[in-house]
């Protein structure tokens, strides 16, 4: 039986892999340690003596030691789990792609002749969302944030292309052309239209960095990993960025638990 632990800013994703089949858990992040190890155990009723390798990414996880009661800890470079999660999790082999890790944060990285290669990354993400959400909505909970924005609309606090110009280029009249721009005249709006608002910047972000490494790297569709792409209108904000360039977004299925089956896909290749 194998452990991978992703430990992220927000969230501490596990994978236990045992003859074939993997069951993902995850935790509110804490200081990594050996104890915070033994309480994940202990929570999903994991015995350790079942466990040959523990394998970490994440965080400070290179602060582990080299054991954890005897089980060898494995540190994975965070970018080679990104990396090794997208050929995992979307059977693509070893064909050239770029892959974008959505969480509290977002990392671009680029996959060619077998290496992984950071592209950088923007500090907007779900932490971002859920910041921004608890000073002007009162609520950082992802699910409260994604049910208001599902009823509101942005389109009472951003300007679009339409309203504020006649045509440039090829830009159609529905992009934005200023996120938040009309709340500078009016103060009174509400909680589901900011949150459609602030979701939709925080998708559209992304999605710009996203086509724009996409374009530098002469690709025409990115994949994504990671929880905050799960937000259906922070993807939507996503993908209506990609459109713009002509490139097609990716998004599989158990996508938030990426990095860690990273990590199980590094030990299975090393």
């Amino acid at each position: 039986m194998i452990v991978g632990i992703d430990f992220g800013i927000t969230n501490t994703d596990i994978a236990v892999s045992n003859e074939d089949k993997i069951k993902f858990f995850s935790f509110p992040s804490k200081k990594i340690s050996d104890n915070f190890i033994k309480e994940i155990f202990a929570s999903i009723k994991l015995d350790s003596n079942k466990v040959t390798k523990i394998a970490v990414t994440g965080g400070k996880s290179n602060d582990l030691g080299s054991f954890f009661n005897n089980i060898p800890i494995v540190k994975v470079n965070e970018i080679e789990a990104i990396g090794f999660g997208v050929i995992e999790l979307y059977d693509i082999g070893n064909k050239p792609f770029m892959a974008v890790s959505a969480g509290t944060g977002t990392a671009c990285i680029y996959h060619a002749d077998k290496k992984f290669n950071h592209l950088g990354g923007i500090s907007i993400g779900g932490g971002t969302l859920q910041g921004l959400s608890n000073y002007l909505l009162d609520t950082n909970d992802p699910c409260e944030i994604e049910d208001l924005a599902a009823s509101g609309d942005r389109k009472s606090l951003d300007i679009l292309i339409g309203e504020a110009v006649n045509k440039i280029g090829a830009l159609y009249p529905e992009i934005t052309a200023s996120n938040f721009a009309k709340g500078k005249n009016a103060k009174e709006h509400s909680n589901e239209d900011i949150a459609a608002s602030l979701s939709n910047m925080v998708g559209e972000v992304i999605g710009t960095i996203s086509y724009l490494n996409a374009l530098i790297c002469g690709l025409d569709e990115v994949y994504f990993l990671g929880r905050t792409s799960k937000n259906l209108i922070v993807k939507n904000g996503i993908e209506e960025r990609l459109k713009l360039a002509n490139i097609e977004g990716r998004f599989e299925v158990n996508r938030e638990y990426g990095n860690v089956l990273g990590v199980l896909k590094f030990i299975k290749e090393n």
